[in-house]
């Protein structure tokens, strides 16, 4: 997976978020979909790691590629 790729899973993963939200104005969001939302928000703090490693790493000189996602429990801790 590339910048691009990243990126591209980023707007798709942004478009859904924003879809659930905008069809609930004003209403509550069942279990299902409040699931849903924070299963978005994992992958989107996911990804967005991964670019910001992916940017170092070619800013160190080293190669882009060599980076795997963080699970959910690493990417999550970020905001405590």
């Amino acid at each position: 997976m590339d910048d691009t790729d990243i990126v591209h899973r980023i707007n798709e993963l942004a478009q859904e978020e924003h879809g659930l939200e905008r069809a609930h104005e004003g209403q509550e969001l069942s279990s299902q979909e409040v699931e849903r939302l924070r299963q978005i928000e994992v992958a989107l703090d996911q990804c967005w790691d991964l670019l910001r490693q992916r940017r170092a790493r070619r800013n160190a000189g080293q190669d882009p590629d060599d980076v795997e996602v963080r699970p959910e429990n690493v990417v999550e801790g970020y905001r405590q």
